[in-house]
């Protein structure tokens, strides 16, 4: 059984070299390339900036497409290894610095926020709820009636009798 990985397909890499090397390649990639006018042999400037060729946005699948990996999964995989862990954060964290920069860009910022939230940790949207103690007081109650099997209806109608004694109404009233 001599020449076969004990544990079954031979790795992509086995040298952290040849893996930035790729990296390196693919953001290279990502730029682009300059567009020169034909007539003049100067760049091409538009709104005061150089027009750039074949331009994309560096991303998480697109690296591990291009370092020969066939989905986003199995580069993630691969950062589990010790010796590559660190390039490959290092390669996410510049695709997380470019998504963060989205943010601020008007036509990118929803993919922006779509990508930060489902490729890297800590990027989050949160919905606070602030409850009033006589509105955390009601719930619980209504938890605590579930929990011990007794009609919800009855807690609703006693809320809506004592709200509507205090002049709150029931909240169901039209306008």
């Amino acid at each position: 059984m001599q020449g076969k990985n004990a544990g079954g397909r031979p790795p992509k890499f086995t040298s952290v070299k040849k893996m930035q090397a790729k990296i390196d390649a693919y953001f290279k990639q990502c730029e682009g390339h300059l567009l020169i006018d034909e007539a003049t042999g100067k760049p091409v400037i538009y709104k005061g900036m150089p027009v750039y060729e074949d331009q994309r946005p560096p991303t998480v699948t697109g690296l591990a497409l291009a370092l020969g990996f066939a989905t986003r999964a199995s580069l993630m995989d691969y950062q589990g290894k010790p010796q590559f862990e660190a390039i490959i954060l290092r390669a996410k964290s510049r695709i997380e610095q470019y998504t963060e920069e989205r943010l601020f860009d008007r036509d990118g910022s929803a993919g922006a926020r779509f990508s930060l939230q489902n490729n890297f940790k800590g990027w989050k949207e949160k919905t606070e709820v602030s409850l009033s103690a006589k509105e955390g007081e009601d719930i619980m109650t209504e938890i605590a009636a579930r929990m011990a099997g007794e009609p919800v209806e009855a807690l609703e109608e006693e809320n809506d009798a004592a709200a509507f004694a205090k002049g709150e109404g029931t909240g169901s009233e039209a306008p």
